[in-house]
């Protein structure tokens, strides 16, 4: 069964949204080879439709972060959407629209060969994945910095979801990176 993963960029405050607004130069070589290792073994990126929208915007034609720029844009996409259409999908090389239901459509990827699924560019996508316990691996890179405002990962409401700490990593710079699964009860 494939491996599947979320890390999203968090601030201290637990801001998750638009993380480019309050990263400044936390990026360090340490984030650097981490992140570097996870597109190794990533061959299927999952997202939702606002972070796909986002994302189909900018990274075609990046001229920044070529490295990131290549794997994003090569790799094939799955996007969840009820609201965008198979010839949205034509905006963005290799991505394609789920059909059917996101807990269904994940089930049958991870049961495919292949390497590491990630799940990038969506919030609630990655809520619903870990709640749904399809999630093997959940990454939070806090910068050291309050954002102030935005979105949280988790909102009131959720259901109480116990996890396991599986590994924690200082960067040079002050970023934390934890690394979570949901706990086997």
């Amino acid at each position: 069964m494939r491996k599947l993963i979320a890390g999203l960029f968090h601030s201290v405050d637990g801001v998750v949204q638009d993380p480019y607004k309050f990263q400044f130069d936390s990026f360090d070589d340490g984030l650097g080879r981490m992140l570097t290792s996870i597109q190794a073994e990533t061959d299927t990126v999952l997202m939702g439709r606002v972070g796909w929208q986002d994302w189909a915007g900018y990274w075609p034609n990046a001229t920044q972060d070529g490295d990131f720029a290549d794997f994003i844009n090569a790799v094939p996409k799955h996007v969840a959407s009820h609201t965008l259409s198979a010839a949205d999908m034509a905006a963005w090389s290799n991505s394609q629209l789920m059909t059917g239901e996101l807990v269904d459509v994940v089930r049958d990827l991870k049961a495919q060969k292949g390497g590491t699924i990630a799940a990038m560019g969506g919030i609630s996508l990655v809520r619903q994945l870990l709640f749904a316990g399809l999630m093997d691996e959940l990454s939070l890179i806090t910068h050291p910095v309050v954002a102030g405002a935005g979105r949280h990962l988790f909102e009131p409401g959720d259901p109480t979801t116990r996890l396991e700490l599986v590994r924690c990593e200082v960067t040079d710079k002050g970023n934390v990176v934890q690394v979570y699964r949901k706990r086997a009860d």
